[in-house]
């Protein structure tokens, strides 16, 4: 569990890249529904690992964050710009099977209701 400052900064960092993801123009994520799921901001602040997922699936989350990769240094600059923070940390993308893995549990959900309006 990190600190409230981490916590707060990884919010904030979280917040800013999702905006930034948006005005992207790479296909391999202007083309999908992307979705920054979490940061994590180490406890020195020097680096943060980003977990990018999609709605189409995993294949589709590994591509946006090879690209994201790509443009680690757009990124960066700014989040340290819209943020001000003195020190940006490294980021590394990581594919996340967050919300694929979210919607499995509301179908089954749904079949379990189904099942028993049937009864």
């Amino acid at each position: 569990m990190g600190t409230y400052r981490q916590n707060r900064t990884a919010e904030d960092i979280k917040r800013e890249i999702a905006s930034i993801v948006r005005e992207l123009k790479d296909p391999r994520v202007s083309d999908h529904l992307i979705s920054i799921a979490r940061a994590e901001v180490a406890s020195d602040s020097s680096y943060v690992k980003v977990y990018v997922s999609a709605i189409e699936g995993m294949e589709v989350a590994k591509a946006a964050a090879k690209a994201l990769t790509g443009a680690t240094g757009l990124i960066r600059r700014e989040v340290g710009k819209r943020l001000g923070l003195r020190k940006t940390p490294e980021m590394k993308f990581v594919a996340d099977d967050s919300i694929e893995y979210g919607m499995s549990i509301v179908k089954k959900l749904e079949e379990i209701s189904s099942t028993s309006d049937d009864e």
